[in-house]
């Protein structure tokens, strides 16, 4: 094989990375690998500032490569990397789905994807398509539109519809359905024991909806799916991703993998292998850099990629397809009309966030009185979301009602001393998804035996509620707590 050869196969390897990387500004080897052809770029929580910070950041990206596709996890309700530090503004995908006005989650989405185009920001790892058809799921919950497939699959459409009319790539995720099961995929592999006709009837139905939308990418999921593929995860599966994915559904646009560090298939397979195993499945861009987001990992996959091409391992036909559908979708990115931001946003989030509220409660139960306790339970969050993102109402109730004091728990022992501080001033009981935390369950119980006039506020998937005064936010984005503040302060 002769160099000019060599540089075009490395050129095509870079051109399907999606690397991430560390600081608030590109280090000199991502500069660098851009310029000699690397096809995108993932941004995370750790990137972010603030906007203006963000814009440079892009700029400063787009002076090496104009073409290049930044990309950022933002689903814009408890995950959120535009907004970690501060908590997003918008309500989140299974408020959305309670609401059930498509119109509306249209108009939300378009709003992401101004405010995503006004920064730089082209392709957005969103929406979250998965069914959360089991209330135990450990990484989806609020995440998804709702349980039932019909519900998920109308919001999935009128989210990517928004976005992309706004100039920014949607990415319906993760494919082929994550939401019935009780397992992470950032560690351990997930196993899918639906039917095939389950998976047609319940599954693949979203995404079904989403291709019809006209997404631009799908990014795959690290999970088994035995009905399918008996042996490999997804994201590593031709069944999957070229026989289902491409050929029974039809999806010509980009697919891109979920982390592929993730410990799901990395403890078995290792990155660089799971990277050309990715490929020649049928993948087409690799995202990387949760974790191991360094020039090592990038120069290790693309000589990886390089390798497996001249051993046979990977066709080059199929390098080639997958650098040209990236250098597509970096086109559409480059090409589509931007709309700038509507002053009117944060308003609209607001608007949606109470909308979203169900309220369980005897006539004239709110306001409460001017000095709340609030008891806030902390549950392990899933990997998913930025651990510096704010939740709960003890900030946003103390906004509106200064003399508010509480605290947050993290385990069933600090009950009692909170209990005893709480005195004779009304209770806020704060939870997320006590039917999965056994601890917070038994708090729970214990708080509303003491006080069972307290308020109970689930932030989470509302599966059991409990006590006289239940609200439920359907997710703990700031504006789900701002809309439960103003609900309690009687603004």
């Amino acid at each position: 094989m002769d160099a000019s050869t060599g540089a075009d196969l490395a050129g095509m390897a870079d051109a399907v990375l999606q690397p991430g990387f560390m600081g608030k500004e590109p280090p000199p080897w991502l500069r660098r690998r851009l310029a000699e052809g690397l096809g995108g770029v993932a941004l995370f929580a750790r990137n972010v500032v603030d906007r203006d910070q963000v814009a440079e950041l892009t700029a400063a990206l787009r002076a090496e490569k104009p073409d290049v596709i930044v990309a950022i996890d933002e689903e814009a309700g408890d995950v959120t990397r535009i907004d970690a530090h501060i908590g997003s503004p918008w309500p989140g995908n299974l408020a959305l789905g309670a609401i059930d006005d498509p119109a509306l989650t249209r108009e939300v989405a378009g709003h992401i994807g101004r405010d995503l185009a006004s920064v730089g920001i082209t392709f957005d790892y969103a929406p979250d398509a998965d069914v959360n058809s089991d209330p135990n799921n450990p990484v989806i919950g609020s995440r998804a539109f709702g349980a039932e497939p019909e519900r998920v699959a109308r919001h999935t459409a009128a989210w990517i519809t928004g976005l992309q009319e706004a100039g920014v790539a949607a990415c319906a995720k993760h494919f082929p359905g994550h939401g019935n099961t009780s397992v992470d995929s950032h560690l351990d592999v997930p196993i899918i024991k639906a039917s095939r006709a389950d998976l047609e009837a319940t599954e693949l139905v979203p995404f079904r909806a989403a291709i019809e939308a006209g997404v631009l990418a799908v990014m795959s999921a690290h999970l088994r799916v035995p009905a399918i593929d008996a042996d490999l995860p997804a994201t590593l599966s031709r069944r999957i991703m070229t026989d289902l994915l491409r050929g029974e559904l039809g999806f010509d646009g980009l697919i891109v993998t979920d982390g592929i560090e993730m410990r799901a298939i990395s403890d078995r397979f290792g990155i660089a292998r799971a990277t050309v195993m990715a490929l020649a499945a049928g993948a087409d861009a690799i995202c990387v850099g949760g974790d191991h987001a360094d020039e090592e990992t990038a120069t290790m996959l693309r000589d990886a990629i390089v390798a497996a091409v001249r051993a046979g391992e990977l066709p080059e036909e199929r390098l080639t397809d997958a650098a040209a559908r990236v250098a597509r979708l970096a086109g559409w990115s480059a090409a589509a009309p931007k709309i700038a931001p509507d002053p009117r946003a944060a308003e609209l989030g607001l608007s949606a966030a109470r909308r979203a509220l169900r309220i369980t409660a005897p006539d004239a139960a709110f306001p409460i009185a001017a000095n709340p306790y609030v008891i806030e339970f902390q549950p392990q969050l899933n990997f998913a979301i930025a651990p510096e993102t704010p939740w709960g109402l003890i900030a946003p109730l103390a906004e509106l009602l200064p003399e508010t004091a509480g605290v947050r728990l993290s385990s069933e022992e600090g009950l009692p001393s909170a209990l005893g501080a709480s005195g004779g001033r009304p209770l806020v009981l704060v939870v997320r998804d006590p039917h999965r935390y056994p601890w917070m369950a038994d708090a729970l119980r214990a708080a509303l035996a003491a006080r069972p006039e307290a308020v109970v506020v689930e932030m989470g998937v509302p599966a059991d509620p409990r006590g006289e005064r239940h609200i439920a936010t359907f997710g703990a984005t700031a504006a789900s707590g701002r809309a439960v503040a103003e609900l309690l302060a009687g603004r």
